[in-house]
């Protein structure tokens, strides 16, 4: 059973009425079929409002769901003939990053992305989709890899942030974030990047040195997680929906300050409900930035993109 999210329980109570009116109807043989189409169309309706006007708060929730698509859901929609690429060649395959040759509508593409688990068991494969410094550099040899070989890179991300543990500190985490973040600018190739539920600071900006910059209607892209800014600010956790509203984190939010370059709908009701139309609405995206930015020279790609975060942060007095 799909999980409920707290905003959408007065969904659920109408839907609980439509299955009990069929009992019913089933039962005494009576003809319930007026009442029920009446409380369909009232959830339909309540449905398309609610996700028509959801607060920061919300889509982090939605972002957040377990039964949304990770990394390996949308390639095996989206892509043909996936090969993984394993390890950073300095000893280590970080499972929180995967990435490899694939094609999209026959057209080849290197696609890389953080990858979370929809259980305990792949959470803890996975890390929690929080990556480690033997990731980043993973990514980059694969970043390299392409830009050698002139494929077009896409990249996915889902991430509450690189890995903050011991270990990833002792590996030099923010220096490996940093290269990437410095050689993802020098790439040669079109580079594509979305954000498909969480992005959060560095670790997803480490694989979002992009071209294009998009955003998953309910997915939120922040330099910090709003629970870490309610702990600095408010020294309170709990004001996270608090945060959220102050942090322009939406997809609507970050387009008007030229942070990314557009929005790709969602099913109504979250990525988790439709599978199949999320990552087609994903494919479109993908493919049509790709045509425009083959057209680019390796020189107006490589100026368009530097210019592109250059003038972010920019502001009036």
């Amino acid at each position: 059973m799909t999980a409920v999210l707290d905003f959408e329980k007065p969904i659920l109570e109408i839907q609980e009425k439509i299955e009990e009116l069929k009992k019913i109807s089933l039962e005494s043989g009576m003809d319930l079929n007026k009442e029920i189409e009446t409380f369909e169309q009232q959830a339909e309706d309540y449905r398309k409002e609610l996700y028509s006007n959801l607060k920061p708060s919300q889509k982090l929730q939605i972002a957040r769901h377990p039964e949304r698509p990770n990394f390996l859901d949308y390639v095996n929609h989206i892509c043909e003939d996936f090969v993984e690429l394993h390890g950073d060649r300095e000893g280590m395959d970080d499972r929180a990053i995967i990435g490899g040759l694939a094609k999209i509508d026959g057209k080849p593409v290197m696609i890389i992305g953080t990858m979370k688990g929809k259980s305990t068991k792949e959470n803890l494969e996975y890390n929690f989709g929080m990556p480690q410094p033997q990731g980043y550099r993973k990514a980059l040899r694969l970043f390299k890899h392409a830009s050698k070989f002139n494929i077009p890179i896409v990249t996915l991300i889902d991430t509450p942030g690189a890995y903050p543990g011991i270990s990833a500190e002792e590996t030099n985490q923010g220096g490996a974030i940093a290269v990437n973040l410095m050689q993802m600018a020098k790439l040669e190739v079109p580079v594509i990047a979305i954000i498909t539920g969480e992005g959060c600071s560095g670790g997803a900006l480490g694989l979002a040195v992009a071209d294009r910059v998009f955003l998953l209607e309910h997915a939120y892209y922040t330099v910090i997680s709003p629970e870490g800014c309610a702990s600095i600010l408010w020294r309170d956790a709990s004001k996270a929906s608090e945060a959220a509203d102050a942090l322009k984190i939406t997809a609507k939010d970050l387009m008007q300050f030229d942070i990314i370059d557009g929005e790709i709908k969602e099913p109504t009701g979250g990525a988790h409900t439709n599978y199949d139309e999320v990552s087609e609405n994903m494919k479109k995206t993908i493919l049509d930035s790709l045509e425009e930015l083959s057209k680019l020279s390796v020189k107006d790609l490589k100026e368009q993109r530097y210019q592109k975060f250059r003038k972010m942060g920019v502001f009036l007095q």
